[in-house]
């Protein structure tokens, strides 16, 4: 079986200025510590002898051409970013960056950040500007009513509150 995969709606290219120092930092260690490290530990692997039965020698290639397949994914990636480190003029409305506070009809309240694809954290609550979720959030203002289709059905939220400032959430 092939490799070939159908191709797929491309990512969006936005991504916060802290999301941009993550990833380039990520790249800047894989690049100047991890290799290095790894080259070195391959070449005394070699010098053992006879690679073919040699464990720590497979191992120590694998990882390298993991980390290059990394370094070369994060390259092309962070130059094809753009970096949204501006606030957007009328914060009353749902952009790239917000903070937004949902309320279901059960009066449940749920907090997301609209960030770039390659931010995405379930944990902190950041989701993907290409998610349904967000699609439906963008250009949206506080008491508007959003309707999400989700796989266990309709989902009706109400903005309940919006901000942009990391500092200023509750």
């Amino acid at each position: 079986m092939g490799r070939w995969r159908p191709k797929g709606i491309p990512a969006s290219k936005y991504i916060t200025a802290e999301g941009y120092k993550k990833l380039n930092d990520e790249l800047q260690y894989l690049w100047k510590e991890k290799r290095p490290a790894v080259t070195q530990a391959v070449q005394e692997a070699a010098a053992q002898g006879d690679r073919s039965e040699n464990a720590e020698y497979i191992y120590g290639k694998k990882q390298l051409r993991e980390i290059d397949r990394r370094v070369r994914f994060l390259s092309k990636r962070l130059d094809d970013m753009t970096v949204v480190d501006r606030l957007p003029e009328d914060q009353s409305k749902v952009f790239f960056g917000a903070w937004v506070e949902l309320e279901n009809e059960d009066g449940d309240i749920e907090t997301y950040r609209l960030v770039g694809p390659d931010e995405t954290d379930a944990k902190r609550h950041y989701i993907s500007i290409d998610a349904p979720l967000a699609r439906a959030l963008l250009k949206k203002q506080i008491d508007d009513e959003v309707v999400v289709d989700t796989p266990a059905g309709e989902r009706c939220l109400f903005i309940s509150r919006i901000w942009y400032e990391r500092g200023e959430r509750r």
